[in-house]
């Protein structure tokens, strides 16, 4: 079986500013899920350039994700199944992930970066066939998730029908303001869940979308939530923070990360270096 949607999630923000926001977001979202037993463990992270994306920034990463797949899955999957790797090709405005799980299941999202209201069609060039198959869902980020998922992923305790930003003062955020707010850009986001298991695949599908909807959600919550956390911040400074980040992140699970050039990362990575991350990026 193959499932197909598209999210589509409007964000009071520049696509400049999104992208700080973005970076910002992983990196602390990262820091506050990780420590020895669980978490994020980054084996690369490099530049690349193809034909179809052009220049940006390809990453991998492990998500040893154990006490959040619910009970039934950690039933079925074999354990190694819940330690998932994670190949992303950021050349924004466009990005690629693709999330092999076990035996044949994987899911991918496409995403495409827009400054609009969330109104464009077939941004993804999809064909008659995809379309028809295409399930769409608008995104308000003032609506927090309750299921499951929302427990697993996090859920952030921001009311934006009362939040004003103190650096850009935006907000709050009332209803109908996709149509109002400027600055304002979106994240067309297109899932494709493949579940070829007869007699549980459709419910293997909806819970990895219903994981998929769920941290969507809390992340671009947090983008807007943290906005006077990032606002200032140019996408230099964020990539250093990231680099700094990347090493933090493998101290706690105590791995090394790979390393893509000549340079003496350790030399780079001073303490100076892990105090401005953590003054940079409040945990």
């Amino acid at each position: 079986m193959v499932q197909v949607k598209e999210f589509r999630i409007v964000m009071p923000m520049s696509l400049e500013e999104y992208r700080v926001a973005q970076t910002f977001m992983v990196l602390k979202m990262q820091q506050q899920s990780t420590n020895e037993a669980e978490g994020v463990e980054v084996l690369e992270n490099k530049g690349f350039e193809d034909d179809v994306y052009g220049k940006g920034q390809y990453t991998s990463k492990l998500y040893r994700l154990q006490s959040k797949a619910p009970s039934w899955l950690t039933t079925l999957a074999p354990k190694d199944a819940l330690i998932m790797q994670e190949e992303s090709w950021n050349a924004y405005p466009r990005c690629k992930t693709g999330c092999p799980y076990f035996a044949k299941l994987s899911v991918t999202i496409e995403t495409i970066h827009l400054e609009d209201n969330g109104k464009s069609e077939n941004v993804h060039g999809l064909n008659k066939e995809q379309l028809a198959a295409r399930q769409v869902e608008f995104v308000d980020i003032t609506m927090p998730t309750t299921d499951y998922w929302s427990y697993a992923v996090g859920n952030g305790n921001f009311d934006f029908s009362a939040f004003k930003s103190e650096k850009t003062g935006r907000g709050p955020l009332l209803e109908g303001w996709q149509e109002n707010c400027n600055p304002v850009m979106t994240a067309y986001k297109l899932v494709t869940i493949k579940a070829p298991y007869w007699g549980f695949g459709g419910k293997l599908e909806q819970a990895l979308l219903a994981g998929e909807r769920a941290l969507f959600v809390e992340s671009h919550r947090n983008c807007f939530g943290w906005i006077d956390e990032w606002y200032g911040m140019t996408v230099e400074q964020l990539s250093e923070l990231e680099e700094q980040g990347d090493c933090l992140l493998n101290q706690k699970s105590s791995k090394p990360l790979l390393l893509t050039d000549t340079e003496d990362h350790e030399s780079k990575f001073t303490d100076n270096s892990k105090t401005h991350l953590q003054q940079g990026v409040k945990t």
